[in-house]
């Protein structure tokens, strides 16, 4: 049976995603008493940017950045530590508390609180994959192709990141052959300019577009 997702969106950026969060806060829970959000895409697509506006419309929920779970010895083998630090605790009621990884110093950090919310988002490559999809109220996917992703995060990321970058490509590729995303989302966020001044009064904002996901999908 498709879920109901209601009519797409219009790419207006405050009022896209203002409608998006009234969906999401009507979601029955998924994790315990958590509604779970994953963002998920290629890296360099926009997710940060985007769970974070859309951690605002939630009135402030937090979000979980999987690039704090994962490390340089295990870009994708991040699994065990989600399960284990933050999926479980949640499941249950209660406060989770993960070790963000310091990706200058190569170690784990003091561990960070996340509180059970009514939303949390999950953002982050691969954070729609198989062994999480169970505990998601929704999973949202980044619809940018993965070479212009990868290419914006190159650019932004600057020549010193270059040899991270070529490994991270390499891992990225094989980690959505064996565990893909986007066959699974819910509903597609797009990227565009607006042309228009936005709430914020920012002329020439980004604005976002989301539409039903191949999950969804007849």
């Amino acid at each position: 049976m498709l879920r109901h997702l209601g009519p797409a969106l219009p790419p207006t950026s405050g009022r896209t995603i203002h409608g998006l969060a009234s969906r999401l806060r009507r979601l029955p829970p998924s994790c315990g008493p958590v509604r779970l959000i994953a963002v998920d895409g290629h890296a360099g697509s926009g997710k940060s940017t985007f769970a974070g506006e859309l951690a605002r419309s939630l009135g402030g929920a937090p979000v979980l950045h999987l690039d704090d779970l994962a490390c340089h010895d295990e870009l994708f083998g991040w699994t065990d530590r989600l399960i284990a630090q933050v999926i479980e605790p949640l499941a249950r009621g209660r406060t989770a508390h993960y070790a963000p990884y310091d990706w200058r110093a190569r170690r784990f950090g003091a561990p960070v609180a996340l509180p059970p919310e009514p939303v949390v988002v999950v953002e982050g490559v691969g954070a729609g994959r198989r062994a999480l999809r169970p505990y998601l109220a929704r999973l949202l996917w980044m619809e940018l192709p993965a070479e212009e992703s990868w290419a914006r995060g190159r650019a932004r990321d600057g020549q010193e990141q270059r040899e991270f970058w070529d490994g991270w490509v390499a891992a990225e590729r094989a980690h959505f052959a064996a565990d893909p995303s986007r066959p699974f989302a819910d509903l597609l966020v797009r990227q565009g300019d607006l042309g228009e001044m936005c709430e914020s009064g920012v002329p020439g904002k980004k604005g976002y577009e989301v539409t039903p996901g191949p999950a969804v999908t007849p």
